[in-house]
């Protein structure tokens, strides 16, 4: 009796040590996903998108069957109103992804990794405005420090850290269209990419007979069919974790991916950190560690009251 009531008490915490191994594992491979990409360079970013999308929704079929929720995806496809919040989400989500894949490849890693940095802190900002959240003194504090760093680069570069900022915000956006949408993860992924894919393959189809896939070399083919795979893999952990994590631990995972994107382009890859770079990222970083704070002791709170009712 006391030995199965010893292992039932151990089995909360091995199943969030189990999950803080897939949460990492997820935003360890988003963080580390520009080097796939990097291996496809010599092909245009809109083929890769396309070729992403059809892949993509392969795989994650596959999964829904795996997961037994063809029903609740048939339930989903009947919902006009359902849809037409996917279609707006799947077109943010293919805006986020040409960015992303078009920075990687073309040597704008470092931004990129700064508009990942810069998302958490958008979504709070798009909340306030949209949702009508209200902002702790701390968040305040922490969007001051993120736009002060988003101003010493435009200032100093002399433009506007475009890159960094169309990610940020088409990603914030994504997420509170995602938020506004009841519907389960993986049902609505599927649904997003399903979307794409009638415009992916007439574009593939019109891009001489599918592109790389039609005349590039072997390995090219194992690469850009595994797009899918590269797509889904990270989503799967991250679903696995975010079920066995409260959600203020899965918040400060997110800030793994951004950081790989940001070692691998000034150490992989060797993108200039340039003076003013260093100073913007100090700005965010402390931004993120008053956001972190923040969210630490909104959680902390919360455990409290629960424990008090």
């Amino acid at each position: 009796m006391e030995v199965n009531e010893q292992r039932r008490s151990r089995s909360p915490a091995n199943s969030r040590r189990r999950g803080l191994v897939y949460g990492v594992l997820a935003y360890g491979l988003w963080g580390l996903a520009p080097a796939f990409w990097k291996q496809l360079a010599h092909v245009d970013a809109p083929e890769l998108l396309a070729h992403r999308a059809v892949w993509g929704l392969g795989t994650f079929l596959v999964l829904v069957a795996i997961a037994g929720q063809g029903e609740p995806l048939v339930r989903a496809l009947r919902d006009r109103k359902l849809l037409g919040l996917m279609f707006v989400s799947g077109a943010l989500l293919a805006l986020n992804w040409g960015i992303f894949v078009w920075a990687a490849i073309r040597g704008h890693l470092l931004e990129a990794s700064l508009g990942y940095f810069i998302n958490p802190l958008i979504s709070v900002a798009i909340g306030t405005i949209f949702l009508r959240e209200r902002l702790t003194r701390l968040q305040w504090i922490a969007i001051v420090l993120a736009a002060i760093g988003v101003g010493v680069l435009t200032w100093r570069a002399g433009k506007v850290p475009y890159i960094s900022l169309l990610l940020a915000s088409t990603f914030g956006l994504y997420g509170t269209i995602r938020k506004l949408a009841k519907v389960d993860a993986l049902v609505g992924s599927t649904i997003e990419t399903a979307l794409m894919v009638p415009i992916a393959i007439g574009y593939l189809v019109y891009d001489r007979a599918f592109g790389v896939l039609g005349h590039g070399s072997a390995a090219d083919h194992v690469l850009v069919i595994s797009t899918g795979v590269v797509t889904a893999i990270p989503l799967i952990l991250f679903t696995s974790a975010a079920r066995r994590l409260p959600l203020s631990t899965v918040g400060f995972l997110q800030y793994l991916a951004p950081t790989g994107q940001f070692l691998l382009a000034v150490l992989a890859y060797g993108e200039p950190l340039a003076h003013e770079k260093l100073v913007a990222f100090g700005f965010i970083w402390t931004a993120l560690v008053v956001f972190s704070v923040n969210l630490w002791r909104t959680a902390s709170l919360a455990r409290a009251a629960a424990r008090r009712s």
